[in-house]
């Protein structure tokens, strides 16, 4: 039903002067949805979700948010709205602790006093300590200054971020590109904890077995067109990789296999 879609774009289309990184994007993610965008390197992925997320603006197409044609100024319009990302590079601060990351731009105060304000530390440890239980994310030491954290642990307070604050669909590019065997476990079973809780995700991956294990569409880029969008419950990786380098295999552009 068209009333369950979350976000949905309509010929979405990025230009860097004569360089087409976008073209015509047709795409959408319903309530409690999971789906995975893939692709080689180059791909389209994440101009994707650069634009859908306000760090640029599309040179043409339609975004559609909840209902309502939406045209983001910049990511923190995108938060503001519902949507919360975590992008490769984190955006974390490393000589801050965890409250203070997560509450980044977004801080509780006491009265709002501009520069003068009065930050309400107890309210934010608590919906820290909140936001990492949503996602079963166990830290130690919450005060630890983000810079003494390993990389699974960064990239954990970056998702428990995300779920404190995402009232509407979440997005991960390449969560666990960094991350060791032991790490990406846990940031794969905090995505299942999120699908369990009905959040949409939009998940950014190179990693097909993990796909396959998480989600439950796969959009396929190639040369900024989407060519194809697999179901994760019938498909494998042989028909993804097809897609990914158009070899032809059977597997034709545009294809879609749900």
């Amino acid at each position: 039903m068209a009333d369950d879609i979350v976000l949905s774009t309509k010929g979405l289309t990025k230009h860097y002067g004569g360089v087409h990184a976008l073209e015509d994007a047709d795409f959408e993610i319903r309530e409690g949805e999971h789906v995975a965008i893939v692709g080689d390197n180059g791909a389209g992925k994440s101009t994707f979700v650069r634009q859908i997320t306000g760090v640029e603006q599309p040179t043409a197409g339609q975004i559609i948010f909840s209902g309502d044609t939406v045209q983001f100024a910049s990511p923190l319009e995108a938060r503001k709205a519902g949507i919360e990302t975590v992008f490769q590079n984190l955006a974390l601060a490393d000589d801050l602790d965890v409250p203070a990351n997560i509450f980044l731009g977004r801080e509780e105060v006491y009265f709002n006093l501009g520069p003068f304000s009065f930050l309400n530390e107890k309210k934010m440890q608590a919906m820290a300590e909140e936001g990492l239980k949503r996602t079963a994310i166990k830290i130690p030491n919450l005060r630890n200054t983000i810079g003494n954290m390993s990389g699974g642990q960064r990239q954990c307070v970056a998702i428990s971020r995300t779920a404190t604050f995402a009232s509407k669909l979440i997005i991960m590019d390449e969560p666990t590109a960094a991350l060791g065997v032991q790490e990406t476990t846990q940031v794969e079973n905090i995505i299942r904890t999120l699908k369990e809780q009905s959040i949409p995700l939009i998940l950014v991956s190179h990693n097909l077995r993990q796909v396959l294990n998480l989600v439950d569409r796969i959009v396929v880029f190639r040369r900024g067109r989407i060519v194809g969008t697999l179901d994760a419950k019938t498909t494998n990786g042989n028909e993804i990789v097809a897609l990914i380098t158009g070899l032809d295999t059977g597997v034709h552009d545009n294809a879609s296999y749900i």
